[in-house]
């Protein structure tokens, strides 16, 4: 999911990371320090139109630097979220770090999730410009509900419980429509969706520019 911020700020002191309430983080974590930024599939590649594959094996090398890299990724292409299969991998693994409308920050990983959303009583949708990392350039309306709960599990096999409000929400809910096979896209009528790839022919070149600009400016 894709969003503007300024991520030069100070931290915020209120920050939730996996779930959990911190003092403070830094504006750019230990896991993007480590990372490496890998190139973001577009829409039309295969690995974003099919459900992906359970993380069976947690605990593992291979698992944190994967998470490493697409933190920092996420963060050279200006997202608030990223899922796996949108650096090509195949696995039911999204990052993010993500403000809601509080303004407080959401940090972390969470494998294998298991999205849970208000019942028809107590839904509220609210119709809201959505872009997406793999749709470079274009932002379209997409309801969504104004509240949403993730469960599942970190790299280390531990449960986690993810809850969301407001622009977190909608970011849950984007990251995990992406590990079932589904972008933003699938959700538009067919002239609104091909109003975003107008959008994205339009402008993906710019976002490129930016992208490889973040980079450097990451010593990346």
């Amino acid at each position: 999911m894709s969003v503007h911020h300024d991520r030069s700020r100070p931290a915020d002191p209120r920050v939730r990371v996996q779930g959990r309430p911190v003092d403070s983080y830094p504006a750019l974590p230990a896991e993007a320090r480590r990372g490496s930024a890998r190139l973001v599939t577009e829409v039309g590649e295969e690995v974003l139109s099919r459900r992906c594959r359970d993380v069976a094996e947690f605990g593992s090398a291979e698992l944190s630097a994967l998470i490493d890299d697409m933190f920092l990724t996420m963060y050279v292409a200006d997202g608030a979220g990223l899922a796996a299969n949108q650096v090509g991998v195949d696995l039911r693994l999204f990052v993010y770090d993500c403000p809601d409308d509080a303004g407080v920050r959401h940090v972390g990983h969470i494998a294998n999730p298991v999205l849970e959303l208000p019942g028809p009583g107590g839904r509220r949708l609210i119709d809201d410009h959505e872009g997406c990392l793999s749709v470079p350039g274009a932002t379209m309306p997409v309801p969504r509900t104004d509240r949403a709960v993730v469960r599942g599990f970190d790299k280390d096999g531990e449960p986690v419980v993810i809850e969301g409000t407001g622009y977190f929400a909608r970011c849950l809910q984007h990251e995990c429509d992406h590990l079932l096979g589904h972008t933003y896209l699938d959700r538009l009528s067919k002239r609104d969706r091909k109003d975003a790839l107008r959008q994205m022919e339009n402008r993906r070149e710019e976002v490129f520019a930016r992208r490889a600009a973040k980079a450097a400016e990451l010593g990346r």
